[in-house]
């Protein structure tokens, strides 16, 4: 999915060298061995102890149960949405709305106008494919019926350098790798469906939003082999233009594997935006022949109408249930821009999230921070900082939000398909993270004697794609274990 910890940029190797000195640190140096069954499980994935971090702890008590590795200054993964949602949580408010403008230039009379709609962004997350046919319903019952001028976009509510605004690895298509957009239109990604007809001895590709500046190439072969892993039995390639592209799809599709669907991001921004809306106009009975252009909403431009999209709190879910990377950036963002106002930029957060833990007494001096959402080779977090923070968040007013938008092990989220067989399922509600070289879990978990503990779980290294089973045993241990009060406070 992603490059290796050793192809990361030799300017940021001063961040490696620092997790080596932390990892030898004396605190370090005094780790206890891990439970058997749990050291067990790392030996047969092929994981050595010193690359992988260990923190439980109980709530309400003095000091951890176990903490192994846990000063060591790790590459989280998406575990690093814990960090950035719950700041928003107390920063923002779980109410917070984040507002869509459009805006008039020219005379409007008859439904007819004279001139440009402009669509000032301000962040939204998910101002998906539904969302955005209803803020455009909305902009039709204000009379708006025929546009004579251009679709303007202003997005300058976000400033990203070029960095910043390149995916992390070589699949540019993946919607991951989706830039933070002040105007983000449904994460800029199209879904395409593959159904088999059997009858017709063929395979329809369908494409949800039918963008006029995406072509879909179809060379599929519908055979009848067994299911299996059929992504790998197809091939796509993408041919594009500053304006359209073009998707080929070649290979073997078995009939077996019933309907399936994938997410690609192909166009531009801007020319994304203007399909999709040329679409949605045109099918709320709109006209619009118009071009696209960035712009921003001057003096002269009049307010038509405000979309307001979901709460923060619901916001909160959907990033950390099913890790979105692309919401937790604008969010990430988002608190740059709230805390010393816009435009919203890298720096500004940062700061925001450090002055935050400050006046919250959490020290995490490790902590490098790149977009809030795990989707980076240089963030960097301790497993001891994670369960402070965990231990911090059960103490906040605000504690039932953040528990409620983690997975819940074995029910829903990238949990859902772990742990179903074993006792804790249904006990854990557990943050995961996954890059090329790196696996974490972190959260909550109630263990058989009613005790509620943070468990905090981090690997680094070449073999962590086989971390599952440890992952899996650590929080097994903790639900199974004797459960000595050694560690209450006042004993």
């Amino acid at each position: 999915m992603t490059r290796s910890l050793a192809s990361a940029p030799m300017h940021f190797v001063f961040l490696v060298l620092t997790a080596c000195f932390t990892a030898l640190s004396p605190a370090s140096a005094r780790a206890a061995t891990p439970p058997e069954v749990v050291a067990r499980a790392l030996a047969r994935a092929g994981i050595p102890q010193r690359a992988a971090a260990f923190y439980v702890h109980e709530i309400g008590a003095s000091r951890p149960l176990l903490a192994i590795g846990a000063n060591r200054a790790l590459n989280p993964a998406s575990t690093i949405k814990l960090l950035t949602t719950f700041a928003a949580l107390e920063l923002l408010g779980p109410a917070y709305r984040w507002s869509t403008e459009a805006y008039v230039t020219g005379n409007l009379a008859r439904g007819v106008l004279a001139g440009d709609l402009i669509l000032k962004g301000y962040g939204d997350p998910k101002l998906t494919l539904e969302n955005f046919w209803l803020l455009l319903r909305d902009v039709r019952a204000r009379g708006l019926r025929e546009i004579r001028g251009d679709l303007v976009l202003d997005r300058g509510y976000f400033a990203l350098d070029a960095a910043e605004a390149t995916g992390l690895d070589d699949k540019p298509m993946r919607p991951y790798n989706t830039a933070p957009d002040a105007l983000l239109l449904n994460f800029k990604s199209i879904r395409v469906q593959f159904v088999p007809d059997p009858v017709a001895r063929a395979l329809r590709i369908i494409t949800e939003p039918d963008l006029p500046q995406v072509r879909i190439v179809n060379n599929v072969v519908l055979d009848g082999a067994r299911c299996g892993y059929w992504e790998a039995r197809l091939q796509h390639d993408l041919r594009d233009t500053p304006a359209a592209a073009r998707l080929l799809f070649a290979g073997r599709f078995a009939a077996a594997c019933g309907e399936r669907e994938r997410y690609f991001s192909v166009l531009r921004p801007s020319e994304y935006a203007h399909g999709l809306f040329q679409v949605l106009w045109h099918e709320l009975g709109g006209t619009f022949s118009g071009g696209v252009r960035e712009g921003e909403a001057g003096p002269n431009a009049r307010l038509l109408y405000t979309w307001k999209s979901q709460t923060l709190a619901e916001t909160v879910r959907d990033i950390n249930k099913f890790s979105n990377n692309v919401m937790a950036r604008q969010l990430f963002l988002t608190l740059g821009a709230a805390a010393e106002g816009a435009p919203a930029t890298t720096e500004k957060s940062v700061r925001a999230i450090r002055q935050w833990l400050d006046e919250k007494g959490l020290a995490f001096p490790e902590l490098v921070l790149e977009n809030g959402a795990g989707l980076s080779r240089i963030e960097r977090l301790s497993a001891r900082s994670l369960g402070q923070l965990l231990l911090a968040a059960y103490r906040s007013p605000l504690m039932p939000e953040l528990i409620a938008s983690l997975p819940l092990a074995a029910s829903d989220g990238t949990m859902k398909k772990r742990v179903k067989n074993d006792a804790v399922a249904g006990h854990a509600h557990m943050k995961t993270g996954t890059l090329d070289d790196v696996r974490a879990i972190a959260g909550y978990l109630l263990d058989a004697q009613g005790r509620r503990m943070v468990v905090v779980f981090i690997v680094n290294h070449q073999n962590a794609q086989n971390a599952h089973p440890v992952e899996d045993a650590l929080l097994n241990w903790v639900y199974h274990r004797d459960g000595q009060d050694c560690c209450r406070s006042g004993r």
